[in-house]
Order: C-alpha cells, then sequence, then structure tokens
C-alpha cells in the first residue's frame, strides 16, 4: 500500500514537472518580427543609450549573465574582435546584462571593450525582453541575442546562444537577414 502511495506521488511530480516545462516551451514569445521594445540604459561610460538612437541602423542586442564570468568573457572578447567587421556590415553591437555601471566599466577596461554594454540593474529591459532569470535575490539577464534591423524590427532571436561560437554565427547570419529584409 505505502509503495503504490510512493509510486503515485512519483507519477504526480512527474506530470506537473511535464505541464510546467511544456508550458514554458509553448508559451515563448516568437520574437520575429515583433517591434523591439525600447530601452534607456547607461553604457560602461555612464552614457544613456536608447534603441532609438540607432534607428536606420542594424543592432544586435546580446544579453549575458555576469561580467567577468568565463563564458561572457569569452562572448565579450569574440565580439571585441569582430567589431570591424560588424562596422563594415553597419551593424552596432550592444551588450546587455544586469551588473552596475561600475562593474562594466571594470570589464571594458580589462578586456578593451570596443562597444557600448549596458547596465539594466533595474531589470526592467531583461523582463521586456523575457530573458531575466533567476530567482530573487539572484537574478541575470539569460545568454541571448537579438538582431533588430533599421526600423527597430526585431528579425532573429537567438534563444540558446554557444558563447564560443555566437559571434561567428551572427557574422555568418546578418548578412543574410539584411538581404531578406532590405529597405
Amino acid at each position: 500500500m505505502f509503495s503504490a502511495i510512493i509510486k503515485r506521488l512519483k507519477i504526480s511530480v512527474l506530470v506537473v514537472f511535464s505541464m510546467f516545462f511544456l508550458s514554458t516551451s509553448i508559451l515563448a514569445k516568437n520574437w520575429t518580427s515583433a517591434i523591439a521594445p525600447d530601452f534607456k540604459m547607461q553604457d560602461q561610460n555612464q552614457k544613456w543609450q536608447q534603441l532609438t538612437d540607432y534607428k536606420g541602423q542594424w543592432v544586435v542586442l546580446y544579453f549575458y549573465p555576469r561580467d567577468d564570468t568565463p563564458g561572457c568573457t569569452t562572448e565579450a572578447k569574440n565580439f571585441r574582435d569582430a567589431q570591424a567587421a560588424f562596422v563594415k556590415m553597419k551593424v552596432s553591437v550592444l551588450g546587455v546584462s544586469v551588473d552596475s555601471i561600475e562593474s562594466h566599466k571594470d570589464f571594458a577596461e580589462v578586456h578593451s571593450l570596443n562597444f557600448p554594454i549596458l547596465s539594466d540593474e533595474s531589470t526592467k529591459v531583461s523582463k521586456e525582453y523575457d530573458v531575466l532569470g533567476g530567482l530573487w535575490p539572484v537574478t541575470y539577464a539569460k545568454r541571448q541575442t537579438f538582431v533588430i534591423d533599421p526600423d527597430g524590427i526585431i528579425v532573429k532571436h537567438y534563444a540558446d546562444v554557444k558563447a564560443e561560437k555566437h559571434s561567428n554565427e551572427l557574422l555568418d547570419d546578418i548578412p543574410k537577414l539584411q538581404k531578406i529584409y532590405q529597405n
């Protein structure tokens, strides 16, 4: 009798977890063709940045969990090293995490980052882009990227990003996207 109750309990827990994971994947927002939420955040140099400042330009808006962690550092350095190629394609790269401006300043200086790193300490923008992870008091931006066209429309969302390969993936994909979404 006791083993039957345990077995039913295990099955119930399995069903609840299955429903949770199924519902989260079903409810995941399809960002392609959506208007990119505007934002106003300060970068590592305390300069205010807004998405509307980049109207008429292609934007790579990449979210990452934390400054100075191995994957985030690799991803940022790869974007740094590919910056000339992004500029040649007329693409602005913007990094975002929930770390402070001071943390971003140190991160950018130590790794000679040559693009804006935006501070979303309030987590407002991470919530709007549905990338906020963790549980209070420990929250972070999930590693995801949005490619935004010159009209402010999201043309590609990368929900599963591999830090070490991502900048090259974008360098391959963006010219194709630019051909498809020409103005």
